[in-house]
This record gives structure tokens, sequence and C-alpha cells, in this order.
């Protein structure tokens, strides 16, 4: 089996929220064009690829240089997506990144692929703690998780997890990062289940895995990301890049 590591970043044109999200620029850039970029300067990544179903972000990545596959548009998740992107290519290790956190770190990146070569988990992902993030609990696009001792996933949700019954909340969520790796065989497996009642109410891909028994382990990080869910989060993004260029 190849040792390589990929990166599949899915990106679709129709969104119900922000159409056309992957083409927003940003700050002169495509949004698809800055998550290429980043994902680019992980070292631990031999390849890194676009899988789309929309000619124009297929063609928008041709035109900074970058690699990028067509897919079907039937696919329900960018899993889903992934996983025919792959057909053909030698990896034994597949990092998920979204389409839409042009703010991604890449020694996140590393970290997770690290840990999934020592850990024997099938899948990971990442998560900051919501004091660090700046984003709002309550918020649904701000997606929750919490964790077993081991630094396994226990569930994810949209709504506010865990339930404080007292005043104080002892078990904060952690805000999940659309960040996933998987091993090969484990997505192969994975898009060969039905999307579960879960998954389709939460709308959380990841709760796929956790319907069918799977463990998904948690990188737990301090690096803050920023996904765009709406035309208003692109000026927000723009200002923590000029903050970076600052530095």
């Amino acid at each position: 089996m190849s040792s390589r590591t990929l990166a599949v970043i899915p990106a679709r044109y129709a969104s119900s929220r922000f159409p056309g999200k992957p083409l927003a620029l940003i700050s002169g850039k495509p949004m698809i064009q800055r998550v290429y970029e980043a994902a680019k300067r992980c070292a631990r990544l031999d390849e890194v690829i676009v899988a789309t179903d929309d000619r124009r972000i297929y063609d928008a990545v041709l035109g900074f240089q970058g690699k990028a596959v067509m897919t079907s548009p039937e696919h329900q998740t960018g899993t889903d997506r992934i996983a025919e992107a792959i057909q053909g290519l030698a990896a034994e290790l597949i990092l998920n990144i979204q389409g839409d956190e042009p703010l991604i770190d890449p020694g996140v990146l590393s970290e997770l692929i690290d840990a999934m070569r020592g850990n024997g988990a099938d899948m990971g992902t990442a998560a900051v703690p919501f004091h660090l993030s700046g984003r709002d609990p309550q918020d649904p696009n701000a997606v929750k998780v919490v964790c077993d001792t081991q630094g396994y996933a226990l569930y994810f949700s949209r709504a506010p997890i865990p339930y404080a019954r007292g005043a104080q909340q002892n078990a904060p969520p952690l805000l999940h990062w659309g960040l996933y790796a998987y091993k090969r065989e484990f997505l192969e497996k994975f898009v060969r289940w039905p999307q579960g009642e879960l998954e389709k109410t939460e709308s959380l891909e990841q709760l796929r895995a956790l319907e069918n028994g799977a463990r998904v382990w948690v990188l737990h990080t301090d690096k803050v990301s920023l996904g765009v869910d709406t035309p208003e989060d692109l000026a927000l993004v723009e200002e923590c890049l000029k903050k970076q260029k600052q530095r």
C-alpha cells in the first residue's frame, strides 16, 4: 500500500446560503485558491487536488495552476465526492479540507497527519476551544464536538452541547474545524454506508461514522481558523489576512 498522503478539497458552486462561494474573492484571490495555497504549504502532503462538479470552479483552479478533477453532481456530501476523486490515485491517508476554510493552518494539517499515522484511528478531525475562536456556541453554523477522555468524539452537533443544567458549564464543547483525515480503507467503507438519520437531521456527514460505530479521533489545537459561511464572513477573513501581513 502506498504511504502517500493526499489532500482533497471538495468544492461545489450551489449553496443555499452562499451560491458561488468557492469563487468569492478574498483580497483579490478566489477563496478556493486561498485554501489550495494553504494546503500546499503543508510539507507532509504529497499532493493537493480540488474535487468539484462545476466547470467554473474547475477552470478557476486550472487558472492558478492548481490540480482539479470533475466529479458527479449527485454526491450528497464532500466525503462522497472525495471518494470518487481519489479513484486511481495512490494514497494511504486522505485529508478532506473544506473549501471554505481559507485561513486553515498548514501546521495543524501536519499535526493531524502525524497523529493519524501514530494512533491507529481510522478517521480524525480537529477542534479548538470556543473561547479562543471568537465564535458563538449558540450559532448553528459553528459545529460543536464533545469528546471522551481518550480524545475520541462522542457527538457533533449544531446545537449547544452538552446542556448545562446548572449555572456553570463544566464541560464546554469544542468548535469543530472543517477538516478530516481518513485511512483509505475506512473511507471506502464510509461512502458505502447509507446516510443515517442523525447525519440527515443535523446535516453533518461526520455523524455517519459515529452512527456506524466508528471512532473519530479529535486533535485539540489552539490555532484558530475562520470558516466562511456567509458573504459577511469574507470581510472578517480579509481583516485577518491584513493582521497576518502586519506581524
